[in-house]
């Protein structure tokens, strides 16, 4: 199993493969594990057999099937683990109630998550985001943001959404995006429409390609790659915005309108 925090010699951080493209995520330190949103228990159960570890606690950033699943699996056989998740979600064995803001410390792990909410994708979904000393940070954003994608408008607005994932763009450049899905393929396919003349998406895609071609992750990105070619994180940018209007043939007056319209056009992709 790939560590993607290889150069963290206290902390270790793995993508569980669960269903055709979920990732489940395991944060381990010394003999402990945290897990983030285990829509699957039985992959989760196999890996903390194999690594010996014990589960600390469950961090839950929404309420879907794909990120619930495993809950009360894991919480039968670690009743001691904690469940984390967002105030406004029904989550299965939800121990703790989450909000904007709040800090997560966890006992015995040196660290602490802040948590953000970030509605759109659901209303009441929230992300975790951990800063390690150094130049190492890491956010769980669960399907808020994708590697050169946004989740879809569930229950929130296009608004919600522009300003949700705002937060998430002011974080570091550094940070680690450690999204639920593996899409980055599908979704530079179509962000190679908005902007096919854009090198760093060039660029990207022929090392996801390799990534996947040798069965690695694409993920975690770093929220400057995301930056550099996420179409939804560059509304603001005039070819992407005229690029939204052609496909729109209407106006498209502000931001949040140009994000709309990439959404609509991902949705029909």
């Amino acid at each position: 199993m790939l560590n993607v925090l290889e150069t963290n010699t206290e902390f270790s951080l793995y993508p569980l493969p669960a269903f055709n493209d979920n990732y489940i995520w395991v944060l381990q330190h010394n003999r402990q594990a945290i897990v983030v949103d285990p829509g699957q228990a039985q992959p989760v159960l196999e890996f903390l057999a194999q690594q010996q570890l014990e589960l600390t606690a469950l961090l839950i950033t929404h309420h879907h099937g794909d990120h619930v699943g495993g809950v009360r699996t894991l919480k039968q056989h670690y009743p001691h683990a904690t469940v984390y998740g967002p105030k406004h979600e029904d989550i299965p064995c939800k121990d703790v109630a989450l909000n904007e803001s709040d800090t997560l410390q966890l006992p015995g792990w040196p660290i602490s998550f802040t948590v953000l909410d970030v509605p759109g994708h659901t209303l009441g979904h929230i992300a975790y985001f951990l800063e390690f000393t150094g130049d190492t940070a890491v956010l769980f954003c669960g399907d808020t943001l994708f590697s050169v994608g946004c989740g879809r408008l569930f229950e929130g607005t296009p608004t919600q959404m522009v300003e949700s994932l705002g937060k998430l763009t002011a974080l570091p450049a550094h940070t680690l995006v450690c999204a639920a899905h593996e899409y980055t393929l599908s979704n530079i396919a179509w962000a190679l429409q908005v902007e096919p003349h854009n090198s760093d998406l060039h660029t990207r895609q022929q090392q996801a390609m390799q990534q996947r071609q040798r069965g690695l992750p694409t993920l975690p990105t770093r929220m400057a790659d995301e930056l550099a070619s996420n179409p939804f994180l560059r509304a603001h940018v005039p070819n992407v915005a005229q690029a939204a209007r052609q496909y729109a043939q209407r106006p498209l007056n502000n931001v949040v309108e140009v994000f709309a319209c990439l959404r609509e056009w991902k949705n029909n992709s």
